[in-house]
């Protein structure tokens, strides 16, 4: 589809950017905040611990106003529930809830829409030993969490999120390091599921919850969608495709939508002897669940074709983007048409159209792009500037696919890339900068922590200042 005539950009677009609070909050156990499952794991070999991460628990205020300067509309973060409550359940901290209080205004002296996750890979520990997701009862814990939540904030947050990246935690838990396996178990694939499947019903409470106490507020999912194509035109690859988007992607948006598991998935787990239980009263809470709006994290697609089951597949150093594959539904492989990022990752700007299109044909809700972003090795210079034109190629490129999606009738409300601040990625440590925002320190040298705009940084404020109109290189 080739439109002669572009649709602008609506007016109240939310432009912005995104963080985690783990990442990039620091004060790990300051001020009350329990200890989180991100406090307590074993470190990925050679990256940072997030004792201080950037710091911004005590530097939230110029952070902010360094956001409000590249003209943000929306900040899109996440609140620690360990902060919150330390022990995940029960008493509250106080310093927690002043503290995302006193973020929450700072934006809003700004004029800065505070778009709230409620849960980004940070289980309170004293939950984790509770068993975390495998514990029936987490989805209960998610809800009394939600609920002091929209007690404390919901007179000024309209936007929230449940879980971010859910279908990562499913197919990479044990990578990113948010999967906890009970030493009894003895079927993994039903573990995870069934993990899966607290969650499921931990957002769908969450969701109930928020359209009773906070009638006026929206919220929806934020998982993370790369888009599968298949490898060639065979017909036994569509099939493949169609699984790897079930299993990938539709799980768990069908879910949230339609309070329903994707037929295709049912069966890939029936297969597996790995279908969840429920508990009595899932059904129907899992049916009220109705999301305002999709949010949703995109990185890349990916490409797939058939198999037969027969090959050896070795995933271990899959990541949340890289080639996952599942023998006898389908088989990942490289796209020979698209670039790759210095990390590894492919670059498809096209896809996300692809991809915004796919997701409001089938579920016609409003989206929310709350991910999206290039990691690489950024340098600061002895003159204190951080050149980074890959960065400013990637996001145009993918800004202008946005326009597109909304010409072709896709109703976009925002777009929040990865990330507002240099932070300390997953797996990667802070070497794999995504910020508009530089921060001066090494893996383990905090160094000065001081701020420095990039290039990106005064180029995102000519593209937001202009509301994607102008999205040449020049700044």
């Amino acid at each position: 589809m080739i439109h002669q005539t572009l649709k602008p950009f609506p007016k109240d677009f939310l432009w912005g950017a995104s963080t985690s609070a783990y990442q990039v909050e620091g004060a790990s156990l300051e001020d009350g905040k329990g200890p989180s499952f991100q406090d307590t794991k074993e470190l990925p070999p050679g990256t940072a611990d997030l004792t201080v991460s950037v710091d911004h628990y005590h530097r939230y205020k110029e952070d902010i106003a360094l956001m409000a300067e590249m003209g943000f509309k929306a900040y899109r973060f996440s609140i620690s529930w360990s902060r919150v409550l330390p022990e995940g359940i029960g008493k509250v901290n106080p310093k927690g809830i002043e503290f995302y209080n006193n973020l929450i205004d700072e934006c809003l002296k700004y004029d800065i829409e505070p778009i709230i996750t409620m849960f980004h890979f940070d289980m309170p520990a004293a939950l984790e030993e509770k068993g975390s997701w495998s514990n029936a009862e987490s989805s209960e814990w998610f809800k009394e969490f939600a609920q002091v939540l929209f007690e404390n904030y919901g007179d000024r947050v309209k936007y929230w999120l449940t879980i971010n990246e859910q279908n990562m935690m499913t197919l990479v838990g044990q990578l990113i390091g948010t999967l906890r396996v009970p030493e009894a178990t003895t079927n993994l694939t039903k573990e995870i599921y069934q993990q899966n499947h607290h969650q499921l019903v931990a957002q769908a409470k969450a969701m109930q919850l928020c359209h009773e106490m906070l009638p006026q507020a929206k919220i929806g999912p934020a998982p993370n969608i790369a888009l599968a194509y298949p490898n060639g035109n065979r017909p036994e690859d569509i099939i493949a495709e169609q699984n790897a988007n079930a299993i990938r992607n539709w799980l768990y948006l069908d879910m949230a939508v339609y309070g329903r598991y994707n037929n295709l998935v049912w069966a890939y787990l029936e297969a597996k002897d790995a279908t969840p239980t429920f508990a009595p009263g899932d059904a129907e809470v899992l049916k009220a669940a109705k999301p305002d709006f999709i949010a949703f994290n995109y990185y890349t697609s990916f490409t797939v074709e058939a198999s037969d089951g027969s090959e050896q597949i070795d995933d271990k150093f899959a990541d949340q983007q890289s080639a996952m594959s599942e023998p006898g539904y389908y088989r990942s492989v490289q796209n020979q048409n698209l670039k790759k990022t210095e990390f590894g990752w492919e670059i498809d700007p096209v896809g996300f159209r692809a991809t915004m299109r796919a997701l409001y044909d089938r579920y016609q809700l409003p989206l929310l792009v709350t991910e999206n972003g290039i990691g690489a090795y950024d340098e600061l210079t002895a003159d204190g500037k951080v050149h980074d034109p890959y960065r400013i190629v990637y996001l145009r490129e993918h800004i202008a696919q946005i326009q597109k999606a909304i010409s072709d009738g896709v109703e976009m409300l925002g777009y929040n890339p990865w990330s507002a601040i240099d932070l300390i990625s997953t797996h990667e440590g802070i070497k794999k900068r995504y910020g508009f925002i530089y921060v001066d320190r090494d893996e383990f040298d905090l160094k000065t922590l001081k701020r420095y705009r990039k290039d990106s940084f005064y180029w995102y404020k000519k593209v937001i200042a202009t509301n994607g109109q102008d999205l040449s290189d020049q700044f």
